[in-house]
C-alpha cells in the first residue's frame, strides 16, 4: 500500500497503513470517484462503496447505463475522495484505475456487502432493488485499483 502524506503542515499528519485500512473498512462516508466525460470535463459521482482489505481494492454499484460507467468506458482512470467531515477532519483520496465487471454471480457477494455496509442488511426493499438490478443486469460492479493513498488525520 502506497501511502502519500497529503496533510497540511502544522494541522495535521498522515494517517498510517493500519490507520488507512481501519478507516477504509468501518467508515460509512460516501467514495467521491471523478470521471472525465466525453468533453474532457470532470464529473464528480458521490457512492457508496466497500473496501477490500486483502486485495486493496475498493468496490462501487453503478448502473451499467449511468455516466459514471459509460465515462469509465472510454477512460477507465479515476481520482476518489473518502473524507469525514467532523472536526477533527481525516480522509484518503487518490488515483487509480478501474475494471467494470458485468459477471453477476462474481459481483452479487460484493453487492451484499455494500448494503450491508450502508443499510445493515439486506432484507430491506432498497437493498433488494440493489441486489435485484446486479442479478438482471442493469447494473455493474466497478472495481478500483488504487494508485496511490493520499491521506490526512487532523486529529494527531
Amino acid at each position: 500500500m502506497k501511502i502519500i502524506d497529503a496533510s497540511e503542515p502544522h494541522f495535521s499528519k498522515p494517517m498510517t497503513e493500519n490507520e488507512v485500512r481501519d478507516f477504509l473498512i468501518n467508515s460509512t462516508k460516501n467514495i467521491h470517484i471523478s470521471t472525465l466525460d466525453e468533453k474532457g470535463e470532470p464529473n464528480i459521482h458521490p457512492t457508496w462503496y466497500y473496501f477490500d482489505n486483502n486485495n486493496e481494492k475498493i468496490y462501487v454499484e453503478s448502473g451499467k447505463d449511468s455516466r459514471k460507467t459509460r465515462n469509465l468506458r472510454r477512460n477507465n482512470i479515476i481520482y476518489y475522495c473518502i473524507d469525514d467531515d467532523t472536526i477533527p477532519y481525516k480522509g484518503v483520496r487518490g488515483k487509480g484505475t478501474v475494471k467494470i465487471s458485468e459477471d453477476a454471480n462474481s459481483n452479487l457477494p460484493i453487492i451484499n456487502k455494500i448494503v450491508t455496509k450502508y443499510l445493515g442488511s439486506t432484507e430491506n426493499q432498497m437493498a433488494k432493488d440493489i441486489i435485484d438490478s446486479i442479478r438482471d443486469g442493469s447494473a455493474v460492479l466497478l472495481e478500483i485499483s488504487p494508485r496511490f493513498y493520499a491521506t490526512w488525520d487532523h486529529g494527531k
